[in-house]
């Protein structure tokens, strides 16, 4: 009978361990435990153990990491899964085992002492094929989630290296595709990746050094919007707004948000749902102040085209 870990928890919370120490034991019980995870009869019980009490050791990231043989066996975990992603076969009892592994990647990437290796390790790089799946049941959608935790605890402490690494790869088109198709929890941590990698200026050139990029999120962000106007979410709306707003910070950018940020943000459609939020009231507000107008002086929300309208012409240049 497949054994059901102990949800990752909140993919945008990185590992912080506060209680070191008490709820879990000391070095005495962590050490065993590490070291069985190279066992292959032994790992399975262990991954459990360990993700279940990963905030209870504040020493587990480095332990894992400099522990002989530890990654290593992480990343078979991670490995021997991929062939039941095409064709979709994955099980419950599969996807469980594979995202207590990890949940301690997760654990790994937080950690200042060991997030800086793990990039250079190129470990993220091993999740993207997870990213990539598109199955809508339950063990996917749990896979896509965990993985995208740890992408989120790597993008939650501000940190120019980690957006640089992430700019390199395919993190943003596999976001994208999340934002768009995956479920209400893993679109707002995709859009919180692709949120915190606008936040850096080397993030935001990146996006909008082309229209072709550009485009790209513009069109997601604004099919988002419409599905809320449908399906409410306030804490996907914040990330949302959040992203626009960043965008708006790009001359060029601002200047095409003028004429197709959605028509829905403009006329208080979302009023009656953020009347508890003033965090999202105030960057909206800060939007429609930045981009309320075209550059005429005319009503935007009057003449606004469809994304794709606005940026086949020469408003985002390719420079």
């Amino acid at each position: 009978m497949a054994t059901s870990p102990t949800p990752p928890g909140n993919p945008l919370t990185p590992v912080t361990p506060s209680h070191a120490g008490v709820a879990g034991g000391g070095m005495e019980e962590l050490l065993p435990l590490v070291l069985q995870l190279t066992n292959p009869d032994q790992r399975e019980v262990v991954l459990l153990e360990l993700s279940k009490k990963r905030e209870s050791f504040a020493d587990l990231a480095p332990i894992l990491w400099h522990s002989q043989g530890t990654v290593a066996a992480l990343l078979i975990e991670i490995v021997s899964i991929y062939p039941h992603l095409t064709p979709p076969t994955l099980t419950a009892h599969a996807s469980n085992r594979v995202c207590n592994a990890l949940a301690l990647l997760q654990c790994v990437a937080s950690h200042s002492d060991t997030r800086q290796p793990f990039l250079a390790a190129n470990i993220p790089l091993y999740l993207y094929p997870f990213l990539n799946t598109q199955s809508k049941s339950r063990p996917f959608e749990y896979l896509r989630l965990t993985s995208l935790g740890v992408i989120g605890a790597l993008v939650k402490v501000d940190d120019t290296e980690v957006i640089s690494f992430l700019l390199s790869t395919e993190i943003i088109p596999l976001c994208l595709r999340i934002m768009e198709t995956g479920s209400e929890l893993s679109k707002t941590v995709a859009t919180f990746i692709v949120q915190k990698i606008l936040l850096e200026e080397t993030g935001l050139n990146y996006v909008c050094a082309t229209a072709e990029r550009f485009y790209a999120v513009g069109t997601v962000l604004s099919n988002m919007v419409q599905l809320l106007q449908v399906h409410p979410s306030v804490r996907l709306l914040k990330h949302v707004v959040r992203c626009y707003l960043r965008l708006a910070d790009h001359p060029r950018a601002r200047e095409a948000l003028k004429t197709c940020l959605p028509a829905s943000l403009r006329d208080n459609t979302f009023g009656p749902h953020l009347h508890n939020d003033p965090t999202v009231q105030k960057w909206l507000s800060q939007l429609l102040q930045v981009v309320g107008q075209n550059a005429d002086g005319s009503d935007a929300a009057s003449t606004a085209p469809t994304v794709g309208t606005s940026l086949s012409g020469s408003t985002l240049g390719e420079n």
